[in-house]
This record gives C-alpha cells, structure tokens and sequence, in this order.
C-alpha cells in the first residue's frame, strides 16, 4: 500500500491517537508490528474523521476536542459500585445547574458539587464552564437516571452503576465445576428434525447433570438467521445476536401441538419424519427450516387461551422495540429478500415512514415472528429450569458471537450504532496464519456511548434471561477490536480502542442481575494486563491445552496455569483431540493454503508440540509408554492422558467437548474460511465416521475415562443411561 496523499505521517497519527486508532500493535509472537497508513486513514474514515490532509487532520481535532464540550451531560456514566464516580456538567460560563439522581427503585439523590476547578473553553462562539459532581459511592447497583437543569434547559443522562466484581452464585463454593461442550445443531436425537434442538439440549443437560454430575453445558450460539434460504450456516455470523434461531424449536413441545385436529397433528408428523433419518451426511438447514416454517403455520392455526395469550403478550411487552424491530425485519426479509443493502431506499432504516406502512400490510408476517420468539423463550427457560432441577450448579451456558452479518437485522435495527465500511477480524494468529476477516460491522464505539450503551445492555439481558452464564467470543473485542477497512486483506487492518471499563461493567451487571457466571474467550492477540482486568472483575478466561506455552514455546505445566479460567483440550475452531492428535488441522490448512510454510515444515513443527504433551502424560504417569507412539490404536488413551492434565490445573471449569466423548476426528470449523470448508455443517459421528444419536453417547466409548479425567473426587460416579 501507498502513502496518504496530502496528510504528514506525524499528523495522521496524532489523529489516530485522538480516536483511539492504533498506529502498532504487538503479535501473537511478540513482535511490535507497524500498521499501514491507508488502514489507519481508512479505519479513521469509519469513526468520522478526515484524514485526506493536514488542514482536513486539523478540523477533525477540532471537532473531536470540542465534542464533550458541546454537551451540557455526558451521554452515560458507567461507575463501579463501592467507589465515587464523577459527571461534568457543562454550563454557560458564570452560570449554575442543579443536578440530581433518579434510582431505579425511585429515590432521588443529590450529587455534591466538587471544588475541581477546570479552566472555560469558548465553544462554538459562547465561553463554557465545567462543574463536576461527585456521585456517591453507596448507590445500588442498576441503571438509573441523571437529570440537570441548566439555562439551556433541562438534560438527561445515564447513569449505570456496575459491580466492582462479580460473584456468580454458581461458584459460591470455590469447587471446580465440569461439564460438557456442545455445537447443538450437531447433536440429533432421534426424534429432532434434521438437527439439533432445544428439547435434545434439555435432554442432554437432564442426563449430564443428574446421571454424570455435570454442573454445566455450554452450547455454540444459538443467535437466528434470517428466514429464508438458503440459511446460513455459521453460528458466528448471525443475522441478531438478541434473538435465537427457530431451527431450534422442537415443534411438538409447543402446547398448541396437542390441540391439532388429527389431521393436522399428521400432517405435522409427516413433515418430520423425512428429517429423522440419522447420517453422516451434511447438515441440511434449508430442509429443517422449510419443514419446521410448514410445521409452525399449521400450529398457529390453534388460538392460544386467555392466560397463554397474557403470557405472550408479556414477553412482547418485556421485550420492547427491539423484539418488534427483529420481527419487522424478518418480514421485510420474507417479502424483499435477506440483504436489507439492497431493499427500495425507503425501507433501508427502521425509523422510515416507509417502514411503519410496511409494518402494517405485513402485520401478520410481523405477528408471526413475535409468537415464534417466544416459543423459543418458553422453551429455552424449561431447558435452563430442568438443568439447575436436576442439580447443575450452572447449567446451561450461553455463547455470544462477536457480531452480525452485515445485511443482517442487527446490522439495520442498529445501523445507527455501527460503523460503515469496515468490518471486523484479526490479524495473524494461532488459528490462522493469515489473519481473518470475519465479515462484520463492528460497534461504533462513539455512538454507542452516545445511545448510552443500551443496545449492548438489551442484547445482553435478552441472551442472559434463561442462562447459567455467558460465554464472550473473541472478549478483546470489548477492549480493542482489529478493523479492516472494505477491500483490504485481513492483515491490513488496525486496532480500535474501546471503553472496556464500561462495556466490562455493564457485561458484570447483567450478569449480575441474571445470577450468571460470564466466560470471556481471552485467547489470540492480547496484552497479559487484559486477562488480569477480567479476573479483577470476576470474569472467568480461557485456557486451551494446546496453547498453553510461554512466550519462548516452553510448555506450561498444569499447576502454572491460570485458576479463574474454562479449560479445555479441545475447541470448536480446531478438530476434535483424536482429529488433532493426527494433524487433521494441518492437512485442512495446508489443502486450502492457509499456511504460511509448507505443509511438511508445518506437519513436523506440529508432531513435536503435540509430542512433547504426550511426553509430559508419560512422565507424570497418565499415559503408558507403550501408547505414546500416535496411531489409531493408540488414541483413546491419549485422549483421556490429555484430559488429566487438564484436571491437574487449577481451572475453576474444566469441560469435556462432546466429540471427544465418541472419538470423533471432523473439525466443525476452520477460521478464515467460508465455503472451502463445510463449516458448521458437521453432525456428531463416531471414529469411525458413523453418525452417533443422542441416545447413543451413554454408550460412548471413551464416557468412562474422560468423565473420570476430569471429574472431582467427591461427585457422584456416572449413573443410568441417557433416557
């Protein structure tokens, strides 16, 4: 790439600096990187700056300088319980303001003005002066409101006061807590439709926790696409990050299913029957979502009684303008297609006259979205219900994807609240060499304080609202997020400073409210202060064996890991243990050039690191000798070897993926890839590549020696079967 034309290198960056732009960024090997000029002027451009020239440069300062300035209140203050926060109030020079507090249970409390003093400014022509107030310290945690008045009027605020840790009742105990790792869509019962759902969710989680002594499940994210085909397939390019995804319905779960007519309820019947049938082929989501979008029509025949009606009404009501947002989208997806970028100009806003009319004509559209969100809310709080029921001590633990598709309902609901031509990624890292381009708009991180962050809170509340805990994907992305500007290549990109304190406070706070433990994916490129911030929080990390090295690539023993973390062998962006013990990661990057040396360097680099685990297993004596050599033969016990080193950490989590469970070797994902690879497609099978039901896994091989890995001494030993 080429120099910025017209702008001095030494001005661009004082600009970055100013909105939080990175001009260097350390790797994941330690080396200082330089960023390229033209994505730091492109990512500049996203934020609302012009970096074209110096004069251009010397406007944007101005204007970013004089932003707050031009405020009589700060859009939000995010405090920390226990601990003083401050507001400024910006005034008519000479002039006063009086302030108050508005609690959320009613009270009104009057903050103290402080004796800071902070010299006037002349803003736009006028001489303003700054007050600061000091807000107390023993204020309840909650949102609640500021108001001044002024000579300019009267202004509100925000006021959002978080804990200063959090405690999840979950880990009251200080005992380790186990549980299993699931992609949902990929585990069939023999009664689901084509794949996965929350009925198998429930049953899983009933014999994991009452049968195994699980505390926890911990499923991929279970956010909707749109509703129409084809679907996509990636849980981690949703169309919401809010709602979930009616694929996951279990159709004669809804009560109205026992009301149909006979000829009805066959009709239903039939529609399911063609999708039971257990393979080993792909996962077909076009098929699921035709039948259960007929399925659903014939249900909605029946009228919902007085009091389900109250109910339904309810969650409508709970869940406000977003819900109604989400619904409207999805129709105006069913009647002009999914890319909401390529609607008539009138309906690309959720605020348009057009918009409304649209609402209307298609109100029955509109309707039937709202119904099916909360078919889905009734059955993920049975599911959350039966597993704390059954004794886990989480239960089932959400997992929230870093953003959305950017044609998506979030992406036009929201649109106000994120940044244009740029989308989000990372550079290069363990998973890919390359660097990756996860094709989404990111939060722009002005104008979301400027909306006082409650579309990151409705988000957060909603996925919390029948959660044990929450787990965070790419977590760095609340401190920095690596922005690649349209038509770059990954490695092109910079990073974007965010306000983590505020968007980590509110994350606690939520969290909080909803009893739930939170998990933050700390992995990749990251600076070590980001994961002691976390921690000082109450927020748990993530540790995965196959990383845990120093920097100079010496193994860490287990005991030297940390303790406030999830630690795993495997993940869902890497194949299964017996797949990686066989460099099935290799032979996928290197079959579709993901490398960044040749496949056989990259082959012979991964046999020792895995060698070297398998050796630590040996000395430590959990692993026989004779099966260290890496065969087929061999591989059970590996796997299990690999597990005890695991257990032998201090982690507060230790879970088990479910594909370990019956030797599957097939990755689910490969990062950096789309269509290369059947991602997110892969259903559940065995070592042998045969498909595995639900009912099967008490029958699953390695269910004896991997429970037993990783399972405290005291908790019960695993119990009957599954059903």
């Amino acid at each position: 790439m080429t120099e910025v034309s017209g702008a001095s290198p030494a001005a661009r960056d004082v600009l970055a600096h100013a909105y939080g732009v990175s001009t260097d960024y350390w790797d994941q090997a330690g080396v200082l990187c330089a960023v390229d000029p033209e994505a730091i002027s492109g990512v500049l451009r996203a934020l609302g700056a012009d970096p074209t020239n110096d004069v251009t440069i010397a406007s944007s300062l101005h204007d970013r300088e004089l932003e707050d300035w031009r405020r009589t209140l700060p859009p939000v203050v995010v405090a920390v319980g226990g601990t003083y926060a401050h507001i400024w109030v910006h005034v008519a020079h000479g002039t006063t303001a009086r302030v108050w507090l508005e609690l959320e249970d009613g009270r009104v409390v009057e903050p103290v003005q402080s004796d800071r003093w902070v010299e006037p400014r002349e803003v736009d022509g006028r001489l303003i002066g700054e007050a600061t107030y000091v807000v107390p310290a023993d204020l309840p945690l909650g949102w609640h409101t500021i108001r001044a008045v002024t000579d300019d009027g009267v202004s509100e605020s925000v006021l959002a006061v978080t804990p200063e840790r959090l405690h999840p009742p979950a880990l009251d105990s200080g005992e380790r807590m186990w549980g299993l790792m699931a992609q949902l869509y990929s585990v069939r019962s023999r009664r689901s439709w084509g794949m996965g759902d929350l009925t198998d969710l429930t049953d899983l989680a009933a014999w994991s926790g009452h049968d195994l002594g699980a505390d926890f499940i911990l499923v991929n994210p279970l956010h909707a696409s749109a509703p129409v085909l084809p679907v996509t397939p990636s849980p981690y390019l949703p169309s919401t990050r809010r709602f979930p995804s009616p694929l996951y319905l279990r159709i004669e779960d809804i009560p109205e299913f026992a009301y149909l007519s006979g000829s009805d309820r066959k009709a239903v019947r039939r529609l399911g029957k063609r999708l039971r049938r257990l393979t080993a082929d792909l996962l077909d989501r076009d098929a699921v979502w035709e039948a259960k979008s007929d399925a659903l029509d014939i249900v909605r025949r029946v009228p919902l009684t007085p009091g389900r009606q109250s109910r339904y009404d309810a969650f409508v009501e709970h869940e406000g303008a977003g819900l109604i947002d989400f619904a409207t989208w999805c129709a105006l997806a069913e009647e002009f297609g999914p890319r909401w970028s390529q609607w008539p100009a009138d309906l690309r806003h959720p605020r348009s006259d057009a918009v409304f009319e649209w609402r209307t004509v298609l109100a029955d559209r509109v309707e039937r979205h709202l119904w099916i969100q909360w078919l889905l809310d009734e059955q993920m709080e049975r599911t959350q219900t039966v597993s704390m029921d059954v004794g886990m001590r989480a239960g089932v633990i959400h997992d929230l994807a870093v953003g959305v598709g950017a044609d998506g309902a979030d992406a036009w609901a929201l649109q106000d609240v994120l940044a244009s031509g740029v989308s989000v990624g990372c550079p290069p890292d363990m998973y890919n060499q390359l660097g990756q381009d996860w094709a989404q708009p990111p939060w722009h991180p002005r104008a979301l304080a400027d909306a006082a962050y409650l579309p990151y809170r409705d988000m957060l509340r909603t996925l919390l609202r029948h959660s044990g805990g929450i787990r965070v994907d790419h977590i760095l992305g609340l401190f920095r997020q690596w922005w690649i500007p349209e038509g770059a290549p990954a490695s092109a990109g910079a990073y974007v400073a965010f306000d983590h304190e505020a968007l980590v406070g509110i994350l606690a706070l939520e969290a909080h409210r909803a009893g739930a433990l939170v998990i933050g994916e700390d992995l990749g490129t990251l600076e070590p202060w980001v994961q002691e911030f976390l921690r000082e929080r109450g927020l748990l990390g993530t540790v995965i064996l196959w990383f845990e090295r120093t920097r100079g690539g010496i193994l860490k023993e287990p005991e030297r890991w940390r303790g406030d973390v999830l630690a795993s062998v495997a993940v869902h962006d890497l194949p299964p243990t017996a797949g990686y013990l066989e460099g099935e990661h290799v032979r996928i990057r290197g079959e579709l050039n993901l490398l960044t040396r040749s496949i056989e360097e990259e082959h012979l680099s991964d046999a020792v690191a895995t060698r070297e685990w398998l050796d630590f297993a040996v000395d430590r004596g959990w692993l026989d000798s004779a099966a260290a050599e890496i065969s087929r033969e061999n591989v059970d016990a590996q796997v299990t070897a690999l597990h005890r080193i695991v257990a032998a950490s201090p982690a507060r989590l230790v879970g088990v993926s479910l594909p370990d469970l019956v030797g599957d070797r097939r990755a689910q994902n490969q990062p950096g890839t789309d269509q290369e690879y059947p991602n997110w497609r892969v259903p559940l099978t065995d070592g042998d590549g045969e498909a595995v039901a639900l009912e099967d896994l008490p029958r699953a091989p390695l269910l004896r020696s991997l429970i037993s890995a990783v399972r405290p001494t005291h908790a019960p030993a695993p119990r009957a079967p599954l059903g």
